[in-house]
Formats: structure tokens, C-alpha cells, sequence
């Protein structure tokens, strides 16, 4: 029998000394690093990573660089200046981001909260209660988005807590759960804790995929026990430099999601975290991956590439430019093999534009 996943976690690693009996490092140099931003290996990854190489190793592996950047922001998307109340995060009109944990399975070194996970005492009670009144008092609250630090490290009890709390509040059609724990430490996905979550039948779980080399076994068995209980699966790709930055590399991760049964969703440029700019792209590298993505594979596999805006301006989708002109009477528009196509631009029916934008104020 293997060990539990809290196991796993307290035997992987959590200080550059402990590292150092794994990999070789810098001791003195990582432990200024880790005094500012923790450190944590579940013994799973770390296992993984010593076996599959750098492209996991620089995930979770503190790097003196963290220490270096000078353009990064401490909180680029404004989530402070956007939480009503401690933890909740409300920045769109109709959906909100719930943090109820402050933990994950392993700490990622390109994290957008590298500014809280792994620092504070856990997320008390009293908080999440807290959000739960704000949701309850914002009618337009359609969607909420439990996310963290990983909530899947909470407890059955404490998830199934939250879960019930969120389903008794009747304007909320959709609770969605951000996820890395099935690809960095799929043991904590068990048969109680899929059943408990199949219990919410309006549950979308986003999870958190970088490189193919993440997907083992285990990682297709606890895919299958949350996808068997029909819980709708997407992941999210951070395009992250060095790791995983080549049409190669992204397209087999795609194709792998889909045949476990995940729909690639988000290819996420890489947000302007304090800590962050080695792992940053330029915004043409995920446009040229983009572009030689559409045509070659399914679309189904082909996420959206986008940009969370600095300063909370939200999430913008990035295409690469396939309309090459657009005149009155026609677009000019280059296909994915370079071909040109001649499209009509039909006039814009005033009469049908002013209906649909009636019905959708009146809806």
C-alpha cells in the first residue's frame, strides 16, 4: 500500500539543505532565496524530478535569480486592491476568486502569490465564513473560483464543508476549483475525496499542467477517478521559458491532456510576478506557438493563449494576426498554411445589432 499523501509531504523536502542530499546545489545561496519565498518538494516530485530532469527541477527548484528581478510586481494582478474582504478576490462583475488555502503540494517558483503560499498560518474558519457572507450579499455572483494555495490539500471534511456552504447559496451556478494536486501529488486524489466532489454537480475543476513529463500513472489514475464521476476537466499551461517554450513541447503536452480526458483551456502568458522574469517569455514566442498549434492539431486540443493584465485589468486572449486586411467590402485573411483567402465583409445589420443588444440588456 502506498503512503498517504500527507506522507508524501512531510518526507519530501523543505529547506536547500535537505535538498542538497538530492541534487547538487549552492546551499548558502538557495537559503537566501528560501528565506523570502518557502520551499516545498513533495517526495513524489521529488522522486519525479530526479528521474525525468530539468524540465521539473526548475519549477520547484529556488533559483538565486528570484532575487534578481527588478521589473516584477509583488502583486500584479491587484488582487489585494480587489478583495472586499479578506481572501475573496472580486474583480469581474459576476464571479469571484475564494482563496481557502495557503498551501499547495509543491511551492512553484513562478507563482503568481509567491507573495503568500506556504508563509502564513492556514486560512481560518472565520474567513471563509466571511466570504461566504459576501457571496450571499452579491446577487450577481454567478461563478466562484476556489482556488489558493491548492484547496485540494484541505481536508475531505473541510472541502466538503465549503462545497455544501457555496451549493446553499442560490444565485451561484457554477463553483470551479483550481487545481495542481493531480499532476504534483496525485495520491491526495482518492475515491472519497472524487465522491465528495461529485456531489456538486455545477463543479468545474481547472487543473494545472506545464510539461508532458508531468503525466505518469498515477497522475492517469486520478484523472480517471474525478473524469468517471463526470466531473468536467480543463488545465491551464503556464508558457514558461526553458521548460517548455517550443511547438514541440506544448503540442505533445495538448495531445496527451485530451487522450486522459482534459481539455486544454488556458496557455497563460507568464503574469509579472516579483521573483519571476527568468521563467517570462516574449509575447511572440506563445503567438508563434499558437500559430503553428492551429491547423496542425484538433482544435479541441489548442487552448487560448492569453494575458492576465497587470494592475487587475483581467485576462485578454492573444491571436496571431490572421486577418492580414479588412476593407468595406472584404477581409483578407492568411489560413494557418500561409495561404490567402478573399472573405465578403457583408454590411452590418443596424436594425439586427440594435435587437441583439435589446434582448441582452433585457435578459
Amino acid at each position: 500500500m502506498s503512503p498517504s499523501w500527507r506522507k508524501y509531504i512531510k518526507t519530501g523536502v523543505h529547506h536547500p539543505n535537505e535538498l542538497a542530499g538530492h541534487i547538487r546545489i549552492d546551499v548558502p545561496s538557495l537559503e537566501k532565496v528560501c528565506d523570502i519565498y518557502p520551499m516545498r518538494i513533495n517526495a513524489y516530485f521529488l522522486d519525479l524530478m530526479k528521474k525525468r530532469g530539468a524540465s521539473l527541477m526548475r519549477q520547484v527548484v529556488p533559483d538565486p535569480r528570484e532575487l534578481e528581478d527588478a521589473t516584477g510586481w509583488v502583486d500584479p494582478l491587484a488582487e489585494e486592491r480587489n478583495s472586499s474582504v479578506p481572501n475573496l478576490v472580486h474583480r469581474y462583475p459576476d464571479r469571484v476568486l475564494f482563496l481557502v488555502s495557503n498551501q499547495c503540494g509543491v511551492y512553484c517558483r513562478f507563482c503568481t502569490r509567491k507573495r503568500k503560499i506556504g508563509r502564513w498560518d492556514p486560512i481560518q474558519d472565520q474567513a471563509i465564513e466571511e466570504g461566504f457572507r459576501y457571496i450571499r450579499q452579491h446577487g450577481e455572483i454567478f461563478d466562484v473560483l476556489l482556488s489558493g494555495g491548492d484547496p485540494l490539500l484541505l481536508s475531505d471534511e473541510k472541502l466538503d464543508w465549503i462545497l455544501m456552504k457555496i451549493k446553499e447559496i442560490s444565485h451561484v451556478g457554477v463553483v470551479r476549483i483550481g487545481t495542481r494536486i493531480p499532476s504534483v501529488l496525485p495520491q491526495r486524489v482518492t475515491s472519497r475525496l472524487a465522491n465528495i466532489l461529485s456531489k456538486t454537480k455545477n463543479l468545474y475543476i481547472n487543473l494545472h499542467f506545464n510539461h508532458p513529463d508531468e503525466i505518469t500513472d498515477e497522475v492517469k489514475r486520478a484523472i480517471r477517478l474525478l473524469s468517471d464521476r463526470g466531473i468536467p476537466l480543463g488545465s491551464q499551461t503556464v508558457l514558461l521559458k526553458g521548460i517548455n517554450d517550443h511547438v514541440s513541447v506544448i503540442s505533445r503536452l495538448m495531445r496527451m491532456l485530451l487522450q486522459i480526458r482534459v481539455k486544454p483551456y488556458y496557455l497563460l502568458h507568464a503574469d509579472l510576478v516579483k521573483g519571476t522574469e527568468h521563467f517570462r517569455t516574449t509575447v511572440d514566442t506563445g503567438l508563434f506557438i499558437m500559430r503553428q498549434l492551429r491547423g496542425h492539431m484538433s482544435g479541441l486540443a489548442v487552448p487560448t493563449y492569453v494575458v492576465d493584465l497587470p494592475g487587475g485589468g483581467g485576462k485578454v486572449p492573444l491571436l496571431p494576426g490572421y486577418v492580414i486586411k479588412k476593407t468595406a467590402n472584404e477581409l483578407v485573411i492568411q489560413n494557418y498554411q500561409g495561404y490567402v483567402y478573399r472573405v465578403p465583409n457583408l454590411p452590418f445589420s443596424t436594425t439586427m445589432g440594435e435587437f441583439q443588444e435589446k434582448a441582452f440588456i433585457e435578459n
